[in-house]
């Protein structure tokens, strides 16, 4: 099995962005601060290289590292 390129967290994060929960929603979940949960996404669009939630949502989905 290859290795995920995310985090734990990060693919705990982007598993509750695909359900369209907000940064704030996301944070409450997950016990964290907004601003932490924006330097994860951050992190993940600088390793995918790309631009936007929208981007890296995608590029998670076409690596099989995210499903809707």
């Amino acid at each position: 099995m290859s290795k995920s390129i995310l985090t734990k967290r990060e693919k705990e994060i982007f598993n509750l962005l695909v359900k369209n929960k907000s940064t704030k929603e996301i944070a409450d979940i997950l016990k964290i601060s907004e601003k932490t949960v924006r330097n994860h996404i951050s992190n993940v669009m600088q390793k995918l290289s790309v631009k936007g939630r929208a981007g890296a949502v995608v590029e998670l989905i076409r690596l099989k590292e995210l499903s809707l």
